[in-house]
């Protein structure tokens, strides 16, 4: 229950608008490529791809929401433990599925094998040590140790994408190098938080251009459809 002497902040609602603004966004545009695919697996990919993250981010983001509105608890603080595990792990996935829409994307091209292979073993580790109890992610505490690993892991997955947007330019006109730029954006944003905002609770508002990096991702691919 809302606890009597706990009021939200006006950047607590915007917050909460801000979240619940980007999931309705993710939502519909998951939607959107499934409906306009017409059987093109690239636009079936996408809408996977869309539909991961909301899934995946909403586990972390409607605690989130809560504590914004009604303030902490420690329910809410397993939620949220929960809820950054679970995004870390679709997160990853999330990676990897656009490896394979780089593929899709650029069928003519063909991907360094040691990229596939890269961005496929740093992905596969990641989540494992996502899983690992050790992590603490339902208390405060946490483990720096685990953090830095599964977070050195991810950055070897993005940078891995990111050689691949870069390698494919401009081909097509589809402008897709902006996706390097999304990525470098997404994971500057992402890594101090994950690193600090425990200790340094302002620096979680980098998750907003993080977020904002991550909307700019779908909309590259709601682009290709409709153009």
């Amino acid at each position: 229950m809302k606890s009597d002497t706990y009021s939200p902040k006006i950047f607590d609602l915007f917050e909460v608008v801000f979240d619940i603004g980007y999931l309705i966004f993710d939502l519909i545009a998951g939607i959107l490529f499934y409906v306009s695919s017409k059987g093109n697996i690239l636009f079936i990919l996408y809408g996977i791809l869309t539909l991961t993250l909301c899934f995946g981010d909403a586990f972390h983001l409607i605690p989130r929401v809560k504590r914004a509105l009604y303030g902490s608890n420690e329910k809410i603080s397993r939620e949220l433990g929960i809820g950054l595990q679970v995004s870390s792990i679709t997160m990853t996935i999330f990676y990897i599925l656009l490896l394979y829409i780089w593929k899709l994307t650029f069928a003519e091209l063909k991907a360094p094998l040691i990229i596939e292979i890269t961005v496929w073993i740093s992905g596969l580790v990641r989540i494992f040590v996502c899983f690992l109890p050790q992590n603490n992610w339902i208390t405060n505490e946490g483990n720096m140790k685990l953090s830095i690993i599964r977070n050195s892991v991810f950055t070897i997955t993005g940078i891995g994408i990111i050689i691949l947007y870069k390698f494919s330019g401009n081909t097509y006109n589809y402008d897709m190098t902006r996706m390097v730029w999304a990525i470098i954006i997404s994971f500057a944003c992402y890594l101090p938080v994950t690193l600090f905002s425990k200790k340094y609770p302002k620096i979680g508002m980098l998750m907003i251009p993080k977020t904002c990096a991550y909307i700019w991702m779908i909309i590259m691919g709601l682009q290709i459809l409709f153009n």
